[in-house]
Order: C-alpha cells, then sequence, then structure tokens
C-alpha cells in the first residue's frame, strides 16, 4: 500500500510524441502536491511561454480581454457604419441639392427650409430594402459576419487561456496581478526557470535556460531575420522609373508565416518540428515542386481576396488615420522603423520589446540623419507655396473675424481647412535654418543604437544612395499607408512570380539550418549564436570559425547577437564556443583600452560631447555614450583636455574599448569600492566572468550626487549603453579587419587634425559625432570659439602630430 501511494506521487507520460524527444517515452516524473492537474508536462511549450510572454507585456489579463473586445466591436462598427453611410443616408438632402420643406403647427417660417440630420437619414425600412435589393451588400455582409464569428470564437478560446495563464501567474509564479506592472521580463523568465526545476513544465529537460525560453517563443521569428539577412525572401523589387525598392507590409509578411510555418502545406508538421522529409536532401527538387505549388494556390487564393481585402484596406485607413490627418497633417511627413526594417535590424534571439526599446532610442538620431538631406529646389518650392497659401488663409480668416457669416458661404471651411494642410505639409519640406548636422557623424549614432550598417555606408553617409538606404528602414508614414493599401494587390503577384521562384532555395535553406535541441525541438541553427559554425572571420571570430560564405550571417548578425543575449542575460551559461569568442573580445577590449583616453577624461568631456551631439536626454548613460562618439572630434581637432594639455589623437574604438574595460564592476564588489573614486570606473577583477554583464555592472556615479544609478532603471539604462558601445566597437574592429592596408600596429592612422581638415574641404559647419576618422571624412566639423595666434597653431600642430606634449597656456589652470 506504501508502494501504492508513493508510485500515486508520479504520472507517466502517455502522449509523449507531441512534446518529448524520441527515447524518452516512458520517463516518470515527480510532480509536487497542488500542481499536479495544472502545469506538469505542457504540451505545447511554444504556445505557453508565448502566452506568459504577450500576458506580462500587455499589462495583463483585464488589459488584453479588453483590448480584444474592443476590436471585435471595432470590426462591427466598421462594417455597420460603412453599410450605413452607403444605403441609409439621402445625400441629395444633405448636401442641400434637393430642398426640404417643413410644415407643421408652430413651426417658425425661417426654419421650415433649414436641413436637419434626421431629415437626411432614410427610414429603417426604406433602407432595409436597399440593402436586400443589393445582392453585393449582402454577399459582403455574410463575408463580414463569416469573419466576426470566427473572430469571435477566438477572442473566446484566448479568454480561457489567458485565464488559465493568469492563475499561473498567481499560484504558479507567485506575481499578483497588482504588482505585475513592478515586474521586468528578465524577473518573470528567472522564475520560470525557478520553476522548471520544481516541477517539470518540459519533462526531458531537467532545467531550461534563458536561450530555450528564447527559442520557444521566438522559433518562426528567428527563421524570419535568418531569411532576411541571408536575402533570400524576395522583399526588393527593380521596378522602372523606381528603381530598387523594398516592399514588406503584414499583409505579404503573414503569407510568408502561413506558407513556411503553420498553413496547410507548410514545412513544419507541429509548432517545434520540421517535417522529416525536409531535413533529407535526396528529394530536395520534388519538395520544391512541391513547395512551388502551394505558393502557387497561395496566390491565386489571395488574388481572388483581393478585392475583399482591398475594400478593408481602404475602410480601415479611413477611419484610423483621417481624422489625424485632419488634426495633424504633418503627421504624415513623421517616420517609422518598417516592417523589413525592424527585420533586418533585429538579433537574433531578440523579443519585441528588447528591440522596440532599442530601436525608439535609435528614433531621434535616424531622424536628425534624415533630416539633415534637403533638396534646394524643393525648398524653394515649398517657401513660395506656403507664402501664397499663407496669404489667402490670412484673408479669409479675417473676413471670418470680421462677419461670421462669412462661414456660410459654400466651401469657404473646405478652403480653409485645405489651406491650412498645404502649410502644415509645405513648412515640413523646409529645413530650420538654425540647425545644420552631419551626415557622418549623425550616422554613426545611429549605428549606436540599430547596431547593424553595411560597410559602404562608411564615409558615404553624405550621398543621396546612402540616404535612400537608410529610408527603406526608416520610411514615412505615408509610404507605410500607401504599402498596405497596395498589399492586397502586390502580394499575389509577389508569391506568383517572385517566391516561386525560390523554392528550391528555401527547401534548402530549411534543410541546411535546421538543428534539432533537446527540450526545444527544430529551431534556426542561427539561433544557436554559434561561433563555430556561423561567425565571420572579418567580425573577430578568425580562427574560431568553420563557416563557409553560405553558412556566415551577414554584416556580423552571429557576433552581435551573442554580444547582445549575453548582456540582456548575464546569468545565461554560453557554449565553449561562444565562451572563447566572448573571452577573445574581452582580452582585445583591454589591450586596445591601454591605448585610449582614460575613464577620467571621457567622463569630464561628457558635458561638451553631449552639447556638441545635441544629446537632449543628459542621463548618465547617454552622456556615457556621447563621450565615446565625441572624444575623436575633440582629439582631432585640438581643443585642450582639463589639464589644457593636447591629448594624442584617438579612435572611437579605442575610447569605446577604454570604457568597457571599466564598465565590469559587480555587485558583490561594490561594498569593496574605495568612495574615492566616484569618479573612476573600475575594472572587473572577477576570474570567471566572461562578458561585461550590465545587470552585474554597477557604476558609483558620473557626480558626486549620481548614487540613484544603482536602481534597476540606471542599470537598464546602462546595459543599453553598454551594448551601444560593444556595436561601435566592433564595428571599428571590422573595418579594421577588412583595410588591413589602413592599420598600423593593429590601429588606425592617426587622423589629420581638424584645422587641416577644415582648410582642405572648406568650412561647412556641422555638429554632431563620430565613430570614424575624421581622415576620412567627407564633411568637416568645425568647431567655432577657439580662436588662437597663428603661431600658436603652427608649434600645436607640430606637437600634436609627434605625439608630445606641448607648453600650456600661461591662461590655463589645472
Amino acid at each position: 500500500m506504501a508502494n501504492l501511494e508513493t508510485y500515486q506521487e508520479y504520472q507517466r507520460i502517455e502522449d509523449f510524441e507531441e512534446d518529448s524527444p524520441h527515447g524518452e517515452e516512458d520517463l516518470l516524473v515527480h510532480v509536487p502536491e497542488g500542481l499536479r492537474d495544472s502545469w506538469h508536462h505542457i504540451k505545447n511549450l511554444d504556445n505557453f511561454f508565448t502566452r506568459i510572454y504577450q500576458f506580462h507585456q500587455k499589462n495583463g489579463f483585464a488589459c488584453m480581454m479588453l483590448s480584444e473586445f474592443f476590436e471585435l466591436f471595432q470590426f462591427l462598427f466598421v462594417v455597420t457604419f460603412t453599410t450605413f453611410l452607403f444605403n441609409c443616408v439621402e445625400y441629395d438632402i444633405l448636401f442641400a441639392n434637393r430642398a426640404v420643406n417643413h410644415t407643421g403647427p408652430g413651426q417658425n417660417p425661417l426654419d421650415r427650409n433649414k436641413v436637419t440630420l434626421p431629415d437626411a437619414i432614410l427610414p429603417s425600412q426604406q433602407c432595409t430594402e436597399r440593402i436586400q435589393e443589393n445582392s453585393w451588400i449582402i454577399f459582403l455582409l455574410i463575408m463580414a459576419a463569416i469573419f466576426w464569428v470566427y473572430r469571435m470564437i477566438k477572442v473566446f478560446c484566448n479568454v480561457l487561456h489567458y485565464w488559465e495563464i493568469r492563475q499561473f501567474y498567481i499560484k504558479a509564479l507567485k506575481i499578483r496581478m497588482g504588482e505585475l506592472c513592478n515586474f521586468t521580463w528578465q524577473e518573470v523568465q528567472d522564475r520560470l526557470i525557478s520553476l522548471q526545476r520544481e516541477q517539470q513544465m518540459c519533462i526531458h529537460k531537467k532545467e531550461l535556460t534563458e536561450l530555450d525560453i528564447y527559442h520557444r517563443i521566438l522559433r518562426f521569428k528567428n527563421y524570419m531575420v535568418a531569411m532576411v539577412n541571408k536575402s533570400l525572401l524576395p522583399v526588393q523589387l527593380q521596378l522602372p522609373l523606381l528603381g530598387n525598392l523594398v516592399f514588406l507590409t503584414q499583409g505579404l509578411k503573414y503569407n510568408f508565416e502561413l506558407i513556411l510555418f503553420w498553413g496547410p502545406g507548410s514545412l513544419f508538421q507541429n509548432k517545434w518540428n520540421l517535417h522529416p522529409k525536409y531535413k533529407r536532401a535526396g528529394n530536395r527538387l520534388e519538395l520544391a515542386q512541391q513547395l512551388s505549388r502551394v505558393i502557387l494556390l497561395m496566390g491565386v487564393a489571395n488574388l481572388l481576396l483581393c478585392p475583399f481585402i482591398l475594400v478593408w484596406q481602404v475602410l480601415y485607413a479611413f477611419f484610423s488615420y483621417t481624422e489625424v490627418i485632419r488634426r495633424e497633417p504633418g503627421s504624415l511627413g513623421a517616420r517609422r522603423w518598417s516592417l523589413y526594417g525592424r527585420l533586418y535590424l533585429r538579433h537574433f534571439n531578440e523579443l519585441d520589446h528588447e528591440l522596440h526599446g532599442r530601436l525608439g532610442r535609435g528614433y531621434k538620431p535616424t531622424s536628425k540623419y534624415m533630416n539633415s538631406f534637403t533638396s534646394p529646389l524643393l525648398t524653394v518650392l515649398a517657401k513660395n507655396v506656403a507664402f501664397f497659401s499663407g496669404s489667402v488663409l490670412a484673408v479669409l480668416i479675417a473676413l471670418t473675424v470680421y462677419d461670421e457669416d462669412v462661414l456660410t458661404v459654400q466651401h469657404i471651411l473646405t478652403a480653409i481647412t485645405v489651406l491650412g494642410v498645404v502649410i502644415t505639409i509645405t513648412r515640413s519640406f523646409i529645413p530650420d535654418e538654425h540647425m545644420v548636422w552631419c551626415p557622418e557623424q549623425l550616422l554613426q549614432c545611429v549605428l549606436a543604437h540599430i547596431h547593424y550598417m553595411p560597410d559602404h555606408w562608411r564615409d558615404n553617409a553624405n550621398k543621396s544612395e546612402t540616404r535612400d538606404e537608410v529610408a527603406q528602414l526608416f520610411q514615412y508614414k505615408a509610404v507605410f499607408i500607401l504599402e498596405e493599401l497596395l498589399s492586397p494587390i502586390v502580394t499575389p503577384f509577389i508569391l506568383i512570380f517572385l517566391l516561386r521562384n525560390k523554392s528550391l532555395e528555401i527547401i534548402d535553406f530549411f534543410r541546411n539550418f535546421t538543428v534539432e535541441v533537446v527540450g526545444v525541438g527544430d529551431i534556426c541553427s542561427f539561433a544557436q549564436m554559434d561561433i563555430r559554425r556561423h561567425g565571420n572571420p572579418l567580425w573577430m571570430s578568425e580562427g574560431q570559425t568553420e563557416a563557409s560564405v553560405y553558412q556566415q550571417a551577414e554584416n556580423g548578425k552571429t557576433e552581435l547577437s551573442l554580444m547582445h543575449f549575453t548582456i540582456k542575460n548575464p546569468h545565461w551559461q554560453p557554449p565553449q564556443e561562444s565562451s572563447v569568442f566572448i573571452s577573445h573580445l574581452k582580452e582585445k577590449v583591454h589591450q586596445d583600452a591601454q591605448g585610449g583616453p582614460s575613464t577620467q577624461l571621457l567622463l569630464s568631456e561628457a558635458p561638451l560631447c553631449s552639447s556638441l551631439l545635441s544629446n537632449e536626454s543628459g542621463n548618465a548613460p547617454d552622456n556615457l555614450l556621447a563621450s565615446v562618439l565625441a572624444h575623436p572630434i575633440l582629439t582631432a581637432s585640438g581643443l585642450p583636455g582639463r589639464d589644457r594639455r593636447f591629448v594624442p589623437p584617438s579612435t572611437a574604438a579605442s575610447a569605446a574599448a577604454s570604457v568597457l574595460a571599466s564598465l565590469s564592476i559587480s555587485h558583490s564588489q561594490l561594498p569593496h569600492a574605495s568612495r574615492s573614486h566616484s569618479h573612476v570606473l573600475l575594472p572587473s577583477t572577477h576570474p570567471d566572468s566572461t562578458m561585461y554583464c550590465s545587470d552585474r555592472t554597477v557604476i558609483d556615479s558620473m557626480s558626486a550626487s549620481d548614487s540613484r544609478i544603482r536602481s534597476t532603471t540606471m542599470l537598464s539604462e546602462f546595459a543599453l549603453a553598454e551594448m551601444s558601445l560593444h556595436a561601435i566597437y566592433m564595428h571599428e574592429v571590422h573595418q579594421q579587419n577588412s583595410l588591413p592596408h589602413q592599420r598600423t600596429s593593429g590601429q588606425w592612422q592617426n587622423p589629420m587634425p581638424m584645422r587641416d581638415l577644415i582648410s582642405n574641404t572648406g568650412s561647412q559647419t556641422h555638429s554632431g559625432h563620430t565613430a570614424v576618422h575624421l581622415s576620412s571624412m567627407p564633411t568637416p566639423l568645425r568647431l567655432g570659439g577657439w580662436t588662437e595666434e597663428e603661431e600658436e597653431d603652427a608649434e600645436e600642430e607640430e606637437v600634436l602630430n609627434r605625439g608630445s606634449t606641448p607648453k600650456q597656456d600661461s591662461r590655463s589652470s589645472c
């Protein structure tokens, strides 16, 4: 009997075929009392972890369900209101094309011809007859009703699923709903990992890692990122007159995912396993033909549904953006990160909130870079159109103020509205005459946040070709709306004529770049961030990778993704190959830091550098990043340091290395840190440290009053700054490896003094920041206010070029 009771503590997993690896069918799992019927052996961990993540990001059950129900009512409103406008309104009366005579007792004679809103609305019986007489309206309403019922069923299923997730947060993770907003995702993730040790949510792996959870949540997104990285998806179009365009919309992306991942005839047999036949190379041609047929059928289906989808897109855009355009016409000229840009710039294993935060910080510098390009011809036209439109608008407003009856004149309100819109739009094309930006430095600031930049952008930031390529990642909102409206028309042709031709390449891609991971299933091999298999020798992995050109990730995505994931998840233990790469990078950083500027100097330059870079935030991490980016400008221009000596020329790489070598003091070392070094970033001496872990990084202060940076928020800010520094440093080293003839003893050649640059290339004034070498800058930066005698200039220039210390000015003070 005792043995029976003991055996009841365990449950034999019978439906192992869905989530268990081969060979573990008879695994016995201990299930704690109280959780036995709930969350042990979860069949679909992909959906489970995804819902846990979405539950956290969307702020809990109430917010999620309220949004779901409002989406239902929103669809119902759009369909009902559109039907009403087409069938139940008498527009001849509304537009006063037909007279209305109100006769009745007590009716004011002056109001008999006045049109009221009820006069323009047809009776319900007449409205119903109009709808019944139109067969197209009936058909569209039936289609809309079917879709709405489907959405309603899905919403109710989500209610049940997310109620279970709510119970999981409360009972298993011990997080109350009122406290959910106080927990970061990393904290929730840590509790998930701890819970796995207590009960087996995943039965065939005793412990889960951060990477396992990311793989589950981002399984298909990692494939999409890899396919964009390898230029496999046909999203770049060559069109006559328009040239090279990037076209990727929500509808097209949905079709890609439907065909490849979870639709009928897709490559995956379930959420976590690629169909075995796609793992064998013997029948690749037959599988390519099969995939081609699936794509053709999907393209034809899109073509048949095009009218209905197009009508919905137009109606939804009209109801969504008309009021915004009327209130803020300039909003169409605002920019947003394109869908293609989000995939191109996304790291492997980067969650949505991490990507949005990173691109959000890059929004302002990217906007400044794009706004630095102006068309003189368009500026002249915009100024004159604004003048004429403003003149007419001023007269109309003056007449309206003098006599309000002017508003009763036909189309006066329309004219005022249109003129206001025209003026707002034209002013967006007129540059601010007081703001001048240096494209090269601005593009380096963009790089610090987005982490990826093609090699040919370097030293070409002032060219229109580079600007056009940035615009593919950072598009106008008007372009986004137009692309979404055209998507139902363009998508079928991309599927039928372009994607079908990629069938064999797609089959080969999934066979060559899919690996099976115990406890996770089939994932994209790039998502493992395996330096040995997918590293690029030009991105600091020389001697550590065996990857061919076909196997290498482009633009250093493997290396940068590994750094990003390690910084965001400091407790994650990387595999041996990744640890070797990180250790090699750390040694390289410390080596380059020896010849870089001191951290004290960089911190002392922070206020000036922030001003040079137009840094408006002024917080400690941003000031630190500004110091690194602008330090080469200061050294190359001959500006004095705090000790009134001219510092030797340096690069952004050496400045970044100097700071990174200091950004490694851990919490365990903090009590032993001397309070006298409040302006110093102490290097880590932890023997097992393989990374500058931001979660364990504390900078004492940038001033005596900065002790509050130990808070979680500030630590997160320093984590972002740390990754930005790594991106700058790794791009600089990549340039050195790509152009060995420009290196001297492992360092870039000393840049030319700024005054020489100005005399050689002109006197155009810019304000920006740089992570490139000023000797190759096409556009110089003049720093005003530093006038010296010609004799002093010659002497300082001579001393600066030979790297010695000049004489101190009699006006200087230490």
